[in-house]
């Protein structure tokens, strides 16, 4: 068997919502590590317009597209992680949440920097067409009555669907006079 680059990777992203990109970077990090752990950043918001999705219902999401798309559960960790907007306090937040980890990927300019600068290895995700898998393009495409569910997994699709996601979105924006 091909040992692996890394021993526990760590993946960080808010995951609002849940798309393809998302799902192959975790392909492509899995196939480099041992272990994932997937942290759900800013998991005590939901419901606003930068994060209308609350961790657990992020978490379902991730874990309905890895199941579809057969990722082995044993490969990877979802842990969700309140933010604390203190970027250097928070790298040692999460690794008191997560516990050890040898690598962080992120392309991601915060994330980057504050690993880095607390000594961590940080590794980019090659990117996948950035612009159109955003979750922010996502939830745009949400509000302008565009179609969005073939940028995310059909499961997750479904999920969104089943919370009426997108009149939760429009109603947030709506209700923000953006």
């Amino acid at each position: 068997m091909k040992t692996r680059e890394f021993k526990r990777a760590l993946y960080v992203g808010r995951f609002q919502p849940f798309h393809l990109g998302h799902l192959k970077a975790i392909k492509d990090v899995v196939r480099q590590a041992e272990e994932l752990v997937i942290a759900i950043g800013s998991a005590q918001y939901g419901y606003d317009l930068l994060n209308p999705f609350t961790g657990g219902e992020r978490l379902t999401m991730i874990r309905l597209a890895l199941n579809e798309a057969e990722v082995d559960p044993a490969k990877y960790l979802i842990v969700p992680i309140p933010d604390l907007h203190r970027p250097l306090v928070w790298v040692s937040w999460v690794v008191s949440l997560v516990g050890y980890f040898d690598v962080v990927f992120s392309n991601e300019a915060v994330t980057v920097g504050v690993f880095k600068e607390k000594g961590y290895r940080v590794e980019s995700i090659t990117p996948y067409r950035q612009r159109l898998y955003s979750g922010s393009e996502i939830r745009r495409r949400m509000r302008e009555d565009e179609e969005w569910k073939d940028l995310v997994p059909k499961s997750v699709a479904s999920y969104i669907e089943s919370l009426d996601g997108v009149a939760r979105i429009k109603d947030l924006h709506t209700n923000n006079n953006v």
